[in-house]
């Protein structure tokens, strides 16, 4: 018997809605008894076959030949595949235009791990032994591998439907530079990032009749998957299906990167009339796979002597890697981001992807956003330490105000700012000033271990950037015994999706959420779906969820009102809630919803429906750099504070308080999870996870054994998170506000400490030099920068 905690046990049901109440994630129970079905773990379908990719070894070169002759040869061998080979589009490139991602290589490669061939066999072992037999010689060529070398040889990816660089200008930053009495100039860059998700890459393709394919896929973005393979086949969308039963992590390394493994499964199947199988292990999957963006950034910001941001520029070159994937759009937000919560009055900021040999970078969680956050934070926390303030006190005085002082650089409005008060209410719950003075009383009698306190606020905007992707769509089943089947077009990867719409559907059904099954996301269910990204998930198809269900609660409220003998406008009062359906003038006379299911099937009543969502008045114009690109804002503040050894460079979290802005939030629980899952992924970012290349373009980081991901013991040792009560958002589903990417941020308040922490190594207003990600060597190298700085 599994015991619940109380704190995080359902509400009955049969009493309340499930909306803003504790619940247990809807898989979490199958999570931990191995029930719960991954792609990888559904029954093999008869005659599966192995599909195994045969990448690159070399990060830029010609292909000269290719020979499958002796791996075909090899029993147990039905094919290998070849660009050649493929019957339709040899293309995966998410974004119409470009094609510029072949799915499997031509005369040319452009990375380690590009795919260059597909060899199918009756297992993984027969597979790797063909490989090895199939001959493919390659004339090398000069690489492209860091961002630095890419800007020396003006190599750039353009945006295919825009031929200049985006730039985004408010007022006159050249001028008021010159006449900022504190001058702040560099460059920081920002690391990648592996999206180390429990469940690798994996497709299942299973021919069904007439030509036609269904897959199994581990992806965000069904849709696209579906439109790919039917690109990669030849075939129509109609021909192609695209189910996902769950997502063992996502984080945006399935957004586009899905497809082109689901398009080499079913290639497989398309040439071997079997079913077919493509599984990444980890090494496979981090070699081949593209990371978080890394970013180079070049700053120059004036501040008055008391810490006011008067001008900004900024130039930011993204690591796109060898093709267009999604770089353009996460550059965007970047841009977009660079203000974080604090108001720029002038202000340039100038952005360009940079093509380099290697995988291809595509989305992650924040999509651009903490690269952009990054750059002002690094420039505020420079200033505070110039001028010897707190940098608390400093991105106080900078956030966004009223009036003019509320729009940002690209001319929305910051309406319904929160970071004012959260910013009040956690520095009074987490005594930010007293444990800042303690911190400064413990430095200057610790010689060799010190400690740090940093704030951190986000502002951060909810919305695909690319407009047209601000859609959802649902499709509600009722039985005649009153369950209920939910279909959504967004994908549950682990973090609470499917739990936040089965009590969307409960509550607008009024029935208990063990009535409600939500079922595999389907594209011959919903179709035309966007990915399940940009914190989008719930917004998006909470409100199409919704739109069903009140289209069917209508359809039932004449055959309730006449099972309850009730007529007229009184049948507008009638009540759906607890299974039961009553009208509160006649508390007396109730119902149950089964039988008014029963009594509208006999009375031939649709018990289905779709539900349609699009997100309003969303909209820019590039050229101008202004518009509406965003729906609303989430807030959220951290404190953190840390503790670093001056003799090894590692450090400890000692605790983290979090205030977090999700609206009213849909299930508590689920949004707690995702602040702190979110800041932990953060924190990894920023502090441990460093993506490593050789000299030749190859991954040195490709296990856990040389890439680390945060630990139990990189966790804070006391971590407080709490959501922002009385905080409704208009026009949002049910006054809930997105929450998996903005958390994701506060981790940033980590560098803030780090800095504070190392500055005490050094004189008074000692301005830290700290690379990104803040591993115990860039922390001892900074460490002894400031203690060279005292000398």
């Amino acid at each position: 018997m599994v015991a619940i905690p109380s704190e995080v046990a359902p509400q009955p049901s049969e009493s309340k809605s499930p909306l803003h109440a504790p619940a247990l994630h809807e898989s979490g129970l199958k999570h931990t008894s191995g029930e719960a079905l991954y792609v990888d773990d559904l029954p093999a379908p008869p005659g599966l076959l192995t599909g195994l990719v045969i990448a690159s070894p070399h990060a830029h070169a010609r292909v000269v030949r290719r020979d499958a002759s002796r791996a075909l040869a090899l029993p147990g061998v039905h094919a290998v595949v070849f660009a050649q080979d493929i019957p339709g589009v040899n293309d995966v490139c998410p974004v119409k235009g470009p094609h510029d991602e072949p799915l499997l290589a031509t005369d040319k490669v452009f990375c380690v791990g590009q795919a260059v061939a597909l060899v199918v066999a009756e297992s993984a072992a027969i597979c790797r032994k063909a490989a090895a037999l199939v001959e493919v010689e390659y004339e090398v060529l000069p690489a492209c591998l860091s961002i630095r070398e890419a800007i020396e040889q003006n190599q750039f990816i353009p945006n295919p439907f825009f031929p200049t660089p985006h730039v985004i200008r408010r007022g006159e930053p050249e001028a008021a530079l010159l006449s900022a009495p504190v001058r702040i100039q560099g460059e920081c860059m920002t690391g990648a990032q592996d999206h180390f998700y429990l469940e690798t890459q994996v497709s299942l393709a299973v021919l069904e009749e007439d030509g036609a394919v269904r897959l199994w896929s581990s992806t965000q973005h069904p849709s696209e998957v579906q439109e790919k393979v039917a690109e990669v086949l030849g075939l129509g969308r109609h021909q192609v299906t695209v189910e996902v039963p769950r997502m063992g992590g996502g984080f945006g390394g399935k957004e586009t990167q899905a497809a082109p493994f689901a398009a080499l499964a079913a290639l497989g199947a398309y040439y071997t009339r079997r079913p077919v199988k493509v599984w990444l292990n980890r090494d496979q999957d981090m070699e081949q796979t593209g990371k978080r963006h890394p970013f180079w950034a070049r700053y120059d910001a004036g501040f008055s002597e008391d810490g006011r941001l008067l001008a900004l520029k900024a130039d930011l070159v993204s690591d796109g890697g060898w093709s267009n994937d999604l770089s353009h759009a996460i550059l965007d937000r970047a841009l977009f981001h660079m203000d974080n919560a604090y108001f720029l009055p002038n202000v340039e900021v100038v952005g360009r992807v940079a093509r380099t040999n290697q995988p291809s970078n595509t989305a992650f969680r924040g999509f651009g956003g903490p690269q952009g956050m990054y750059v002002v934070e690094e420039v505020i926390n420079r200033a505070a330490e110039r001028l010897g303030l707190d940098p608390a006190e400093v991105r106080r005085l900078n956030y966004y105000g009223e009036g003019a002082a509320s729009e940002t650089h690209y001319g929305q409005r910051v309406e319904g700012n929160r970071i004012p008060r959260i910013h009040a209410e956690l520095m009074d719950s987490s005594e930010y000033a007293r444990r800042r003075a303690e911190i400064e009383q413990f430095n200057a009698s610790s010689r060799w271990t010190k400690r740090g306190i940093g704030y951190q606020p986000v502002k951060f905007g909810i919305s695909f950037t690319t407009s047209f992707l601000n859609q959802a769509g649902a499709f509600v089943v009722i039985y005649a015994d009153g369950t209920v089947q939910l279909n959504h077009g967004g994908t549950e990867m682990g973090q609470g999706l499917h739990t936040k719409m089965r009590a969307i559907a409960a509550h607008e059904l009024g029935v208990a959420v063990e009535r409600v099954r939500v079922m595999n996301t389907a594209t011959d269910k919903v179709p035309n779906t966007s990915a399940t990204a940009a914190s989008s998930g719930s917004d998006l198809n909470g409100q199409a969820v919704k739109n069903a269900c009140d289209t069917l609660r209508e359809r039932l409220r004449p055959i309730a009102a006449k099972l309850l003998q009730v007529e007229g406008a009184e049948a507008e009062r009638i009540a759906f809630a607890g299974g039961k359906v009553s009208h509160p003038g006649q508390p007396q006379r109730t119902v149950s919803f089964e039988a008014v299911t029963q009594a509208a099937y006999k009375d031939q009543v649709s018990l289905s429906a779709t539900g349609y969502y699009r997100t309003p008045g969303i909209g820019y114009d590039r050229n101008s750099g202004r518009g509406k690109p965003f729906h609303y804002y989430a807030f959220g503040s951290a404190v953190v504070e840390v503790e670093v050894s001056g003799l090894t460079g590692e450090h400890r979290i000692r605790r983290v308080d979090i205030l977090h802005d999700v609206g009213s939030s849909l299930v508590p629980t689920i949004d707690k999870g995702q602040v702190e899952g979110g800041f932990i992924q953060g924190l990894g970012w920023l502090t441990c996870e460093e993506v490593l290349i050789d000299t030749k373009g190859r991954l040195l980081t490709h296990s856990p054994d040389t890439y680390k991901i945060p630990a139990l013991g990189d966790a804070p040792e006391d971590f407080r998170v709490s959501l922002l009560e009385r905080a409704p958002q208009d026009g949002t589903i049910h006054g809930s506000k997105a929450v998996g990417e903005p958390p994701f941020m506060l981790a940033i308040g980590a560098v803030t400490a780090l800095r504070h922490a190392i500055g005490a190594f050094g004189p008074p207003r000692t301005e830290v030099q700290l690379m990104s990600p803040a591993t115990p060597e860039a922390i001892l190298r900074a460490v002894e920068a400031a203690r060279s700085a005292r000398r």
